[in-house]
């Protein structure tokens, strides 16, 4: 992974954390009937992990788009086009995100298949990889209607290894609705690593103060290593590292998150040398981020630690939170399963 160029994406491990960084106040979050979900009915993992998703989300029936794209992990341009047209046919002003029930095609071109999907192809992107984008309007916004607010709408991959770990996936994800933050309950945990690799450790910059919120029953701890010694009820982890080990030996509750800085993270077909998302939710996780092609370790392009932290505990889905802590998304897939709403209330 290159380094960025100097200016805020070249921040060092060794800054002090800064003080909570503002969000907005977000009034609502996504639900069932504000989804639209794609089913690619050449893949039978998609259409098997489509339809369970459907059933077990109550998604309504005229927010199911099924369509024929090429299963491999690279989509043309020209089949985006196809994709988008359809979208944009099939779905009204209702539906304000999309969930893409596959795990390849993870990208088109250079560009991850969730950020050309929800703000089209960027031809830049590959002739730029390491360049700086412009801010996406929805990054750190106070819409719970994306469509409606801002012309797009943001999508999240419902990618596994296999079907199996799909369906435990998606389970994961309906169970941890409204189960974190109540009044009484144990604490959840949120670790935020300092790895030795320099490079892939300038998110420490942006990590929020360690210590226990009682009033929101979370506790964030800023460690050494790849990843924590401490594993119990873990709800976030973010490291910088290219390959790591033992995330199966976390406890992870339902509606965690995490992930880790580096090169090719999202790229699905694990032909990157690096541990990748799927690592992540094999382990337990419920959603998480990663690159598909080089970007550099610009800050902008992966989660911001402390507004993907702060819109979670507001209530927000995984999809909303994760898209939200991205400024420069058009190189990142999100993946995971977009409802979970720990946080959230009824």
């Amino acid at each position: 992974m290159p380094q960025a160029v100097p200016g805020p994406a070249a921040s060092t491990p060794a800054m002090r954390p800064r003080p909570l960084t503002r969000v907005p106040r977000v009034i609502g979050r996504l639900h069932a009937a504000d989804l639209g979900l794609v089913i690619n009915m050449a893949d039978p993992y998609s259409v098997e992990v489509g339809e369970y998703y459907r059933r077990v989300r109550g998604i309504p029936s005229h927010h199911v788009l099924r369509i024929d794209l090429p299963v491999q992990p690279r989509l043309s341009v020209a089949d985006l086009e196809r994709l988008r047209r359809r979208i944009d046919e099939q779905f009204d002003n209702g539906v304000q995100a999309l969930a893409l029930a596959w795990t390849q095609p993870y990208a088109v071109e250079c560009q991850s298949i969730t950020s050309a999907v929800t703000l089209g192809f960027e031809a830049q992107v590959c002739e730029q990889p390491c360049g700086r984008r412009t801010a996406t309007p929805y990054f750190n916004s106070a819409s719970s209607a994306p469509f409606k607010d801002l012309g797009l709408r943001p999508s999240m991959l419902l990618a596994s290894s296999d079907v199996e770990r799909a369906r435990r996936l998606i389970d994961r994800g309906v169970a941890s609705d409204d189960t974190l933050g109540l009044v009484g309950a144990a604490p959840v945990q949120a670790h935020f690593m300092t790895t030795a690799d320099a490079t892939r450790s300038v998110r420490s910059a942006l990590f929020p103060p360690a210590g226990l919120q009682r009033r929101i029953g979370l506790e964030n701890h800023l460690g050494n290593g790849d990843l924590p010694r401490e594993t119990a009820r873990v709800v976030l982890v973010q490291t910088g590292v290219a390959q790591f080990q033992g995330a199966d030996a976390i406890d992870w509750v339902p509606g965690a998150l995490a992930d880790h800085l580096t090169s090719f993270g999202g790229q699905l077909d694990r032909t990157g040398g690096q541990s990748t998302v799927l690592d992540w939710l094999d382990a337990g996780v419920t959603a998480s981020y990663g690159t598909v092609s080089e970007p550099c370790n610009h800050l902008q392009k992966f989660p911001h630690p402390q507004i993907l932290l702060l819109h979670y505990l507001q209530g927000s889905t995984a999809l909303e939170a994760y898209w939200k802590s991205v400024a420069w998304p058009q190189q990142g897939v999100f993946v995971g399963e977009p409802l979970a709403a720990p946080f959230a209330r009824q």
